[in-house]
């Protein structure tokens, strides 16, 4: 398997940032690998180099809008109406996070997902077509498509069913179709900066994809032939910029009630989206931690958020009356609503800077890595440890450029660090430690038995060779079931936390002699490619698995 596209038509690579809270596309022709183009015209909107992840359906669930016409607000007086709430952040239903954002009654986020790709899919096939005259979308097109270092396998593989009925890949195994970690991305696109730096080969550097849902990091090592390597294991958390307006919405809460909060988020959401608009433009954004440029904010419920009066009660009801609906945001308060998210940012760059001492560049890429406050912290506290602490121009766009670049020329990644411990199943004789409910007929002990361990880093493409023989001479089949999991010391095939990747079995014929198997285990850019031998006959055996990058 090789990391250039098989297929040799390609002319124009795509390149989709399918975010938690804003998404994008970028493209280039082959022919002009340097003039990547990053889409900005939109419709009804122009300049922006992203829109919100956001659709918006009818009460029979027919989309109406996405992007920002699903977010268009402005204040409402009339108490007495009612909205349709938007789906956002369904993205993250492809986490294993707990607590994912809610979702419209009877919508699925497969749904949500599928629409909004229909939508910018279509703005991106017209865009390349005026681009490029003479374009076959699906075959001289290759799609990029950006991924959390969390997804798994189960959500690429919704992902590519996403894409199919989005019409963006015409099957949904196509080779016109590949992903790449949006830390990953990031990372191929800081390394110009890297020779602005003068920062050569063998020097590590550490790249902070600050997201609007997630904060995912990655560790590289810039290698010979302009290339880069994954020295560390890939870590994220979810404490990306929408969080601090979740901790606006606390603070907000303990003045009038999280009961008052809830029911306007359900029955009353443009005139909550309009108020967290209004605190983004004039609180979070401009906010830097420095005390004397602060401006104290007042918060004019009846201004912003007037439906909430009718849903305040109590104790609240009396306080609020008594202050005449203004709430107040101090410096400390836009500061305590930052600090919570900031710091577990700030711990995961410790994380990777333990596992690697020797970093000579952090990169700040994504959205939320605009916010000068996150900015300060980070050149604060990790200042004196790394000399070159950057924020890219126009971070945004880092992830969608590198995601370009990487299709353009995907031998750039050299190597990666494996995130699971894989493993296959092998049939053994029974140990006096074995648990007496797994001994088989013939006691015999099928076992968990390692071929790659988690943490380990492989160059792209290599190959882990292992020799099988057959457990007994009328054998006529062999299986080379392939698993996962994050624990190194698992036993058995059924241990907590391992999971089957895929099935796989040969047929040899039966003879009296070992009948010996090489299996051969290649990582390659998304997928597993295995391969057996029987070095018997010389026969020959090939296979794939998707590879959870």
């Amino acid at each position: 398997m090789s990391n250039s596209n098989n297929n040799n038509a390609i002319r124009v690579v795509a390149a989709i940032d399918f975010g938690t809270t804003f998404s994008g596309f970028a493209y280039a022709h082959k022919s002009n690998p340097e003039n990547i183009i990053v889409h900005n015209k939109w419709p009804n909107f122009s300049g922006y180099y992203k829109i919100p992840t956001a659709v918006k359906y009818d009460e029979s669930l027919n989309l109406t809008s996405w992007g920002y016409s699903a977010l268009a607000v402005k204040p409402n007086k009339d108490i007495k109406s009612s909205d349709i709430k938007p789906a956002e952040k369904f993205k993250l239903h492809l986490s294993n996070m707990e607590n994912k954002p809610p979702l419209p009654k009877g919508l699925h986020h497969e749904t949500a997902i599928t629409d909004y790709l229909r939508e910018m899919g279509k703005i991106m096939k017209d865009a390349i077509k005026k681009s490029y005259q003479n374009i076959d979308f699906f075959k001289q097109v290759l799609i990029i498509m950006t991924i959390p270092a969390e997804f798994d396998i189960q959500a690429i593989d919704t992902m590519r069913e996403c894409l199919l009925k989005a019409e963006i890949i015409d099957k949904k195994k196509s080779e016109n179709l590949k992903f790449t970690t949006e830390p990953e991305a990031a990372a191929i696109h800081c390394m110009k900066i890297l020779k602005e730096l003068r920062i050569g080969v063998d020097s590590s550097y550490i790249v902070v994809d600050c997201g609007g849902g997630t904060v995912d990091l990655t560790t590289r090592k810039l290698m010979r032939g302009e290339k880069i390597g994954e020295i560390t294991e890939r870590k994220g958390d979810y404490c990306g910029g929408i969080y601090i307006e979740e901790e606006f919405l606390k603070f907000l809460g303990e003045k009038v009630g999280s009961s008052a909060i809830n029911l306007v988020k359900d029955k009353h959401y443009s005139q909550l989206q309009y108020m967290l608009q209004e605190f983004c433009r004039r609180v979070k954004f401009p906010f830097n931690g420095e005390r004397d440029d602060f401006k104290p904010f007042d918060l004019d419920l009846d201004e912003y958020c007037p439906v909430i009066k009718q849903y305040v009660k109590g104790t609240e009801l009396d306080q609020m009356e008594e202050v005449e609906w203004v709430i107040e945001l101090k410096f400390e308060d836009v500061k305590r609503m930052f600090d919570p998210i900031v710091a577990k940012i700030l711990c995961l760059i410790r994380t990777q800077l333990n596992a690697n001492k020797n970093c000579k560049a952090l990169f700040l890429v994504g959205g939320f890595s605009e916010s000068k406050y996150l900015q300060a912290r980070v050149r604060k506290e990790y200042g004196q440890k790394i000399k070159n602490i950057r924020v890219p121009t126009n971070p945004m766009v880092a992830i969608v450029k590198g995601a370009v670049q990487y299709g353009l020329r995907q031998e750039v990644v050299a190597t990666r660090v494996l995130k699971w411990t894989y493993g296959t199943d092998v049939a053994r004789g029974w140990k006096s430690d074995d648990p007496v409910n797994r001994i088989l007929p013939g006691g015999i002990v099928i076992e968990f038995s390692k071929l790659a361990v988690k943490g380990e880093i492989f160059p792209v493409d290599a190959g882990i060779q292992t020799v099988f023989t057959p457990g007994h001479i009328f054998q006529s089949e062999v299986g080379f079931d392939i698993y996962t999991t994050e624990n190194e010391n698992a036993k058995f095939c059924d241990s907590p936390g391992v999971k089957l990747l895929g099935n796989w079995s040969i047929n040899i014929p039966i003879t009296l002699s070992v009948r010996p198997i090489l299996f051969i285990m290649s990582f390659g850019e998304i997928e597993i490619e295995a391969r057996a031998f029987n070095l018997e006959t010389g026969d020959r055996y090939d296979n794939t698995f998707e590879l959870d990058i």
